[in-house]
Formats: C-alpha cells, sequence, structure tokens
C-alpha cells in the first residue's frame, strides 16, 4: 500500500473514528457514579455458581465472556493492520537494499551492558514461566489470560534488550507467532461453539465445575484464558517485532 493510499483510507476512517470516540465519551456517567447493582449480584453468585475464586477470571471468561469475544476480535483486527501496514514497507526497503547490491547488515543492538546480556536470557525463561503460571491459575489467584499473555510475550523481549536481536527472532518466529495469534482467537471461538452444541447456548460453560480453589476448576474458563493468552503473547509479539524490524531497516538505511 503506498503513502497516497495509507492517507486517503485515513481520510475516511479518521473523521468517523474521531466521531465514535466524541459519542462515547459524552455518553460517560459522572467520575465516581456507580451503584454497584451488577457487581454486587456478581459477587453474590459467582462463587457458588462458576467455582472459580477470581471474581474477575469468572467475568472474562464466563459471565461476560461474549464481551470478550470482541476484545479478542478488535485485538485480532488490530494486529493484522500492523502487519499489513509495516511488512510491505519493510519488504521494500529490503527489495531495494538487494537491487542495489547492497549487503545485509547485521541486525545488532549495541546498547546492551555485559550485565545485561548475562541477565537477559535467566530473566526471558522466567518471564516464560511467570507467564504460563498467571495463565493457567487465573480462576484461583488474579491473573489470566490477559496479563499472562503480556508476561510471556515479554520473554522474547527480554532477549532482544539484551543484545541477541537474531536470537530472538529465532526464539519467536514470525510463522509460530502468527500461528499462535491465530490459534488463540480461534481457539475462544470453537469454545463458544462447544457451547452451543452441548449447552444449546454460544459460549456456556459445557465442563465439570471442579472444586472451588483447585486448578481444575471453573468449567472451561482455564481453557478460554489459555485461549486468550495464547492471542494475547502471539498479538504482542507480532506488533513489537513489526515495529522493531522497521526501526532496524530505517535505521540501516540511513546509515548506508
Amino acid at each position: 500500500m503506498t503513502r497516497r493510499a495509507r492517507l486517503m483510507l485515513f481520510a475516511f476512517a479518521g473523521p468517523g473514528l474521531a466521531a465514535v470516540l466524541v459519542i462515547g465519551f459524552a455518553g460517560l456517567p459522572s467520575f465516581g457514579d456507580y451503584h454497584g447493582v451488577y457487581g454486587h449480584v456478581v459477587t453474590g453468585i459467582e462463587l457458588a455458581e462458576r467455582h472459580a475464586t477470581d471474581i474477575v477470571t469468572a467475568l472474562n471468561f464466563d459471565i461476560r465472556a461474549f464481551d470478550t469475544l470482541g476484545e479478542e476480535i478488535i485485538l485480532f483486527a488490530s494486529v493484522t493492520g500492523v502487519a499489513l501496514l509495516l511488512r510491505p514497507l519493510r519488504e521494500e526497503e529490503e527489495d531495494e537494499d538487494s537491487e542495489d547490491g547492497g549487503q545485509e547488515a547485521p541486525h545488532v543492538f549495541g546498547g546492551a551492558s555485559d550485565a545485561l546480556r548475562t541477565i537477559s536470557a535467566p530473566l526471558a525463561a522466567f518471564l516464560v514461566a511467570l507467564g504460563a503460571y498467571v495463565v493457567v491459575h487465573g480462576t484461583i489467584t488474579p491473573g489470566g489470560g490477559f496479563q499472562g499473555g503480556v508476561v510471556l510475550a515479554a520473554g522474547p523481549l527480554a532477549v532482544f534488550v539484551g543484545g541477541r536481536y537474531l536470537a530472538s527472532r529465532r526464539l519467536a518466529p514470525d510463522w509460530a507467532v502468527e500461528a499462535m495469534d491465530a490459534a488463540g482467537a480461534a481457539g475462544y471461538v470453537l469454545m463458544g461453539i462447544g457451547g452451543l452444541v452441548f449447552a444449546s447456548i454460544f459460549l456456556k460453560n459445557f465442563l465439570p465445575l471442579g472444586s472451588p480453589g483447585h486448578l481444575l476448576s471453573g468449567g472451561f474458563m482455564p481453557l478460554n484464558s489459555i485461549a486468550v493468552g495464547l492471542e494475547v503473547t502471539g498479538a504482542f509479539l507480532l506488533v513489537w517485532t513489526e515495529f522493531l524490524d522497521q526501526a532496524l531497516v530505517m535505521r540501516e538505511k540511513g546509515g548506508s
């Protein structure tokens, strides 16, 4: 997509987005104006009916699971848009370099100290383990797929900060990141279809609830949390790597 086409697209989309934001902000309640009726009802029924000790997770992945589906679609569409905009620009720059006969400059990050290089690998392993823990324990502790997905995505980013850009790309190649993003979004939708098939309602729980406080509790909430965690991890990694690739290509272009 050319620069002119992108500007024309923004000329149509920008005013529409601004109008939606103005209408939305104008309809917001006053600061502190919360009656708490819905919250009080959920607090009273959540543990008995959902068997999840974390009310936030029960809200996201069961009670208002359909709203979370919309959030997933927004995230998926936004990341797809970023990839469609930035990847052609990067490929155009790389094609120009190859036509000019230039050698591909190594992707390096020289700002990392020896201490940062040393700690980056164990830090990445710790972040991946912590992120996985947060994702799978969302029904019994504060956390879940959204929070854990960001932590998981920070693992390969820690490798990049340590000056190992190519190693971070090998750890999270494009095909794996894109597959993770798509699998997470598709998995959540499939759980909704499962509710439609086995419980006659889209995104209604159809699995045993288990015992409150145990890892396997909350019905299908842990599976929904894992699906969201996969999408959030893939989405953040995809956005970060696209912007990092673009920045490195532009830096190499300016230095050549």
